[in-house]
């Protein structure tokens, strides 16, 4: 017989593969870090001697989830400046905090304290924005989570950096140091169109394709955001991107709310990609993302939460059935952002959106071994007629029994294996204390 190193066996395997396969009473084997067979639970004991089964009846067995866009270590800033606008929000509150609380230490920990909400949600990778990202990428790497890092770049002095040269020198020392990691993956991140010169935007993409690195932004997150550009530049920033060289399939563009139908066939025509954060958008009150027109045009849209500041949790099944409701409210019609389409995008699309798609987001052979299962065996789950609605509506992050990233055991029957939790909450607060002491000056 074969030797598989786990066998997850007894559950309903959603595959979330290109047929959007489902196999009740399925199993998924895994050997090493990669899906080594996907099929009836039967036929995969019968073939594979395994070292390690997780029975998974009553369950549904499914990719981990994919979030698109975070910072993850502002879980040290949840709640601390809410209902506000988001140039108000960002520029008054935001922006002078990290001036005076961020440095290694509480990326470090704030990653940590965001890695365990993510595992506790299955969510097995995520795509980061932040300062200090070694930090988030030394502490993803112990939690054992995947992660795509990139450090925030501006045109003006953040707390790692006085100028842009050394940002971009930093952010080239984290391509060359992460390279081959099984985990952790580097994206060049200028900031925005509006806190970055061209001249810093064009860099930064002659860095990324310089490694064969992804490249993504911040992009047309307000309507405001739009008419300063457009004013500033005398035409649409996506326009001004083209004409740069700047679009390409490397790029990945979040938010991106207030896109009119050129801005999107140009997405389209140049093969870029898009991370819808519907619930940051509507705490902020930036507007609706035209989520079904980019869907439509072609256009891979994954999911993200944003940050814990403007959100604020990192839990993918809430922000699935925000997206979903969101749409069909905004449009007035119930047919719009079905639950098969916003599942898809917190999964096998939101890969597509992160460059991903060729490891991750589905449940197939030769794929990384990144699962998560859903215990169904509650009241608010009970009874069950269709997953994927069931999944996108009725579930919560809560909900995840185990978890399975890169062919490692991280969370097993509800227990986090590679965390101190209670550690990194106490930890958090203390920084907490301080940066509430910093407020007050």
């Amino acid at each position: 017989m074969e030797q598989v190193d786990i066998l997850v066996s007894g559950g309903t395997v959603l595959t979330l593969d290109e047929k959007d396969t489902c196999i009740g009473c399925g199993a998924v084997a895994v050997r090493g870090d990669s899906i080594a067979a996907v099929g009836a639970a039967e036929e995969l004991k019968a073939r594979f001697s395994v070292r390690k089964t997780i029975d998974a009846a009553g369950c549904i067995v499914m990719p981990g989830l994919v979030n698109g866009h975070t910072h993850a270590a502002m879980t040290c800033f949840r709640g601390m400046a809410d209902d506000l606008k988001l140039e108000d929000w960002l520029q008054n509150y935001i922006f002078p905090a990290e001036a005076r609380n961020v440095r290694p230490e509480l990326v470090y920990w704030g990653t940590l304290l965001a890695c365990a909400e993510m595992i506790r949600s299955g969510t097995t990778t995520f795509c980061d924005m932040y300062i200090f990202e070694e930090e988030t990428a030394r502490a993803s790497k112990e939690a054992g989570v995947r992660c795509l890092a990139g450090e925030v770049l501006f045109d003006f002095p953040s707390p790692n950096f006085k100028t842009s040269d050394e940002g971009l020198k930093y952010t080239e020392d984290l391509i060359r140091r992460w390279a081959g990691d099984p985990l952790i993956g580097i994206v060049v991140e200028p900031h925005a169109c509006y806190t970055c010169s061209d001249n810093l935007l064009a860099r930064s993409k002659e860095l990324a394709d310089r490694y064969g690195v992804p490249y993504a932004v911040h992009l047309l997150e307000t309507k405001a955001e739009r008419d300063g550009l457009i004013s500033k530049l005398g035409k649409s920033p996506v326009h001004f991107l083209a004409e740069k060289g700047i679009l390409g399939p490397s790029v990945t563009a979040f938010h991106c709310v207030a896109m009119d139908e050129e801005d999107i066939r140009l997405f389209a025509d140049h093969g870029c990609r898009i991370v819808h954060n519907p619930e940051s958008n509507m705490k902020l009150a930036s507007g609706v993302a035209p989520v079904p027109e980019m869907l439509a045009a072609g256009i891979a849209v994954g999911l993200g939460t944003d940050g814990c500041a403007s959100n604020n949790n990192l839990d993918m099944f809430q922000e699935m059935d925000m997206a979903a409701k969101l749409h069909k409210a905004w449009r007035l019609d119930p047919t719009v952002m079905s639950a098969d389409t916003v599942l898809k995008m917190a999964t096998r699309m939101g890969a597509a959106a992160l460059g991903m798609a060729d490891r991750i987001g589905s449940l197939e052979p030769g794929k990384r071994a990144d699962i998560i299962s859903i215990d169904l065996k509650k009241p608010h789950l009970t009874p069950l007629y269709r997953e994927y609605s069931h999944l996108v509506y009725a579930a919560k992050g809560d909900d995840v029994r185990d978890v399975i990233i890169n062919g490692r055991i991280v969370m097993e029957n509800k227990q986090i294996r590679t965390l101190d939790e209670d550690k990194i909450i106490s930890k958090v607060i203390s920084i907490a204390e301080e940066v509430k002491a910093s407020l007050k000056q």
